[in-house]
């Protein structure tokens, strides 16, 4: 087996000729006989018995030669990959034997390639760094979060239903006096106040109390993702069983040592304090990773051959179907509550795509251009990572996951640390008042860590 040629053909795309030679070919046909002669039958023989050289004069000297040449292309492709230098990034197309026979066969494909990669600047680039400061307010809305998980609930029957109470009601909506889909529910625990229900559902439900049954008017906003409910008055019928109210432990040396490993509430909030400045820097540092590493991709001149892309893309998509489909969504549901069409969202995952690939082949070339490799210990000590994280045996692990993708991602991991070593860290440019003002009008996106327990959470109390 040899490469003869390899011709440039496009920018990414390579034509190769590839022999196999007669000795090889051979050996293949009679592989391929000999796994199906026990279903071949000429007269005069048993099933088979018939020999290779009368089966091939009755059926035709070429009558195997398709097998052979499938049974052998894989490890001829490979090999010829090899002695090319060639590094596919997709399966080879436009397949044409040009011979086969008892002389050997010769055939030419195609395959796209890895493109040259150049970086222009990999060393002294730029990412914003902002200083990690903690604020009061913050320490106070991560204490009211471990109040909120440590708080109790009581039954109250004394009074009417107020905002802030936890009401557990029966309700079933009716339009024009058909009851419809998805508006019936039962021992439903509604907190007034919340904004759960469509606007003006639990405001009447103030001043009502246990045992009341009662019709709700509503009115559904134009813009609900129900489109057959959108703009459609309705009725709601609601019974309440229950009212509820959630009570708050204070914040004093008991609830610290409830609560936490802490004897007094100023060492839990000096705790609290540690942990959300923790937080901080590691966002802080990620943040500036993600923008020097966007710099870098700004720095990669390369051009990607579309299939790169596109399989970054369906990986990319597949991946975020599984994430929503363990929350009980499909991608169909997730385009309809976000309103996006389907091209939209196939934009925009191509447009990630590009970017990753874009950053990968970057990376790469920068391992390339400063001799980074991954030792020995560097692959066992990833191995075992890998092996504490998913709590299986090390050996069972390189099963799954090949040595080579491990190297991989070690000399990439290593290039990315050069990178952000190398980088330079600027200031933010200050944020306007408006700008300041829609940023502490957000939720926090992530829950803090806790201070560490030294007894159980409380849970809520029904």
């Amino acid at each position: 087996m040899s490469l003869k040629s390899a011709e440039k053909v496009e920018a990414n795309v390579r034509e190769l000729e590839i022999a196999i030679s007669a000795e090889d070919f051979k050996a293949a046909v009679l592989k391929v006989f000999n796994k199906k002669k026990g279903s071949l039958t000429l007269p005069g023989f048993r099933k088979g018995k018939a020999p290779l050289h009368l089966i091939e004069r009755t059926l035709g000297k070429d009558y195997f030669y398709q097998d052979a040449l499938e049974m052998l292309f894989p490890d001829v492709v490979e090999e010829a990959y090899k002695e090319g230098g060639i590094f596919a990034v997709d399966s080879p197309f436009d397949v044409d034997v040009k011979e086969i026979g008892e002389d050997g066969v010769t055939f030419t494909l195609k395959v796209t390639i890895k493109p040259e990669v150049e970086v222009t600047q990999y060393k002294g680039l730029q990412g914003e760094k902002a200083e990690a400061e903690v604020t009061p307010d913050e320490v106070d809305r991560e204490l009211d979060r471990m109040r909120e998980r440590n708080s109790r609930t009581s039954v109250i029957e004394d009074r009417a239903a107020q905002n802030g109470d936890i009401t557990v009601i029966d309700f079933e909506g009716f339009i024009d006096g058909v009851a419809f889909e998805g508006g019936k529910g039962e021992n439903h625990s509604l907190t007034l106040g919340s904004g759960s229900f469509i606007p003006g559902f639990e405001e009447q439900i103030i001043g009502h109390s246990t045992g009341d049954e009662f019709d709700v008017a509503v009115t559904f906003p134009q813009e609900y993702n129900a489109t057959e409910l959108a703009g459609k008055e309705a009725v709601f019928k609601v019974k309440i069983h229950e009212i509820k109210v959630k009570e708050l432990p204070e914040l004093d040396d008991d609830f610290a040592k409830d609560a936490s490993e802490y004897e007094t509430m100023a060492e839990l909030k000096k705790s609290v304090e540690d942990d959300i400045l923790e937080h901080k820097k590691e966002d802080t540092e990620k943040i500036f990773e993600e923008q020097v590493l966007m710099a870098l991709t700004d720095n990669v001149k390369a051009e990607i051959p579309d299939v790169m892309t596109a399989k970054k893309a369906k990986q990319l998509t597949d991946n975020f179907v599984q994430r929503i489909s363990q929350q009980g969504a499909d991608l169909e549901t997730y385009l309809m509550y976000t309103g996006l069409d389907k091209e939209t969202f196939d934009a925009q995952m191509t447009e990630q795509a590009k970017k990753q690939v874009t950053l990968q082949l970057g990376l790469e070339k920068i391992a390339e251009l400063e001799d980074l490799t991954a030792s020995e210990d560097d692959i066992n000590a990833e191995y075992q990572k890998l092996a504490e994280m998913y709590g299986v045996d090390v050996e069972r692990l390189k099963g799954v996951f090949p040595e080579e993708n491990i190297k991989a991602d070690i000399v990439s991991d290593k290039a990315v640390k050069l990178v952000v070593e190398h980088a330079k860290a600027v200031k933010p440019a200050k944020k306007t008042e408006e700008e300041s003002a829609e940023d502490a009008a957000k939720p926090e996106e992530k829950e803090k860590k806790p201070a560490a327990k030294k007894k159980a959470a409380k849970k809520s109390e029904e």
